[in-house]
């Protein structure tokens, strides 16, 4: 870590979790009841989905609407040698989560917390992309659950003269392979409604206004939906939906996705395992007959299965 902000560490807060929270998000990223385990709290083996934890920095503890401009503003702490960031204008550059232990089906009777730093801060000229590392730890015990890092863009927000920062780490997928499984996911005009009920209440994804200014002439998807959407559906296709099957998983934003789209899902299994038995599976997420939505997509599992026809 080097430059502006770098190494600066975020004040902790709280986040919680009902198993209505559970089951909303399960619902709102395209699982089906033939994992009924996600979507049926008696089911004997209820699950959260593993990519939950994802949401919680959106959610934090409340379990009403909120106003989103106005909390990530508040919640947004100045960073050392940093430009102020506006919220109104960022959008998602790539997401990393990585799983150490299963998130119980709801927080209650427990104090989980968020602890966040600064990976980097980086000029890139037309936009600022602010690098975060956040840890889901059990408050009194400090185990750790979930660490997830990522990036936005903040749009037309750069020319501060910092650094530009490091080159990415590109995954694609293997050169001259079929993919191992296929998957298409129809997003209805109303997903990003159902969806951002899991506590990430952008106006961006809800109404045109906020999408005309930032030049996507209307309302777009949440990234984070293309990214859990595709998250279910390589769990379920390679995964066998058992979430202790999932080590980390990641994919960078490459383009917006707009209500009504088509999302297609290829996976390919790369044959190559870590020292813990681990294979590294390479993905690509398209809208259909447009532009690659997700791309650089890596996961570490273990396959159970490979369902090759389209779903």
């Amino acid at each position: 870590m080097s430059g502006p902000g770098a190494g600066h560490r975020y004040t902790p807060y709280q986040v919680s979790w009902l198993k209505r929270d559970v089951l909303l998000f399960a619902n709102s990223i395209g699982c089906t009841v033939d994992e009924l385990h996600f979507l049926y709290e008696l089911h004997p083996d209820f699950a959260v989905f593993p990519s939950y934890a994802i949401i919680l920095p959106f959610k934090h503890t409340s379990t009403e609407v909120i106003d989103f401009y106005a909390a990530q503003s508040s919640a947004r702490e100045s960073i050392p040698g940093a430009p102020k960031l506006d919220s109104k204008r960022v959008v998602d550059g790539e997401r990393h989560i990585e799983f150490f232990k299963p998130l119980p089906t709801t927080s209650e009777g427990r104090t989980f917390e968020v602890r966040g730093k600064v990976v980097g801060l980086y000029d890139k000229g037309k936009a600022t992309v602010l690098e975060t590392q956040n840890d889901l730890v059990d408050a009194k015990t400090g185990e750790l659950y979930v660490r997830a890092t990522g990036s936005g863009f903040f749009v037309g927000q750069g020319g501060w003269g910092g650094p530009k920062g490091p080159k990415a780490e590109s995954y694609p997928p293997p050169p001259n392979k079929t993919p191992d499984a296929t998957y298409e996911h129809p997003i209805t005009p109303e997903s990003a409604h159902l969806y951002r009920l899991n506590g990430d209440y952008n106006p961006l994804h809800a109404t045109p206004e906020p999408g005309v200014a930032m030049g996507f002439g209307g309302a777009i998807m949440h990234g984070l939906y293309s990214w859990n959407t595709t998250c279910h559906a390589l769990l379920k296709l390679l995964g066998g939906s058992d979430p202790a099957n999932l080590k980390d998983y990641q994919a960078r934003f490459a383009s917006p996705v707009k209500p009504g789209d088509t999302l297609v899902m290829r996976f390919w299994r790369t044959g190559e395992r870590d020292g813990e038995g681990w294979e590294e599976v390479r993905f690509v997420t398209e809208v259909k007959g447009g532009k690659v939505c997700l791309s650089n997509g890596r996961a570490r599992m273990r396959v159970v299965g490979g369902r090759g026809s389209k779903l």
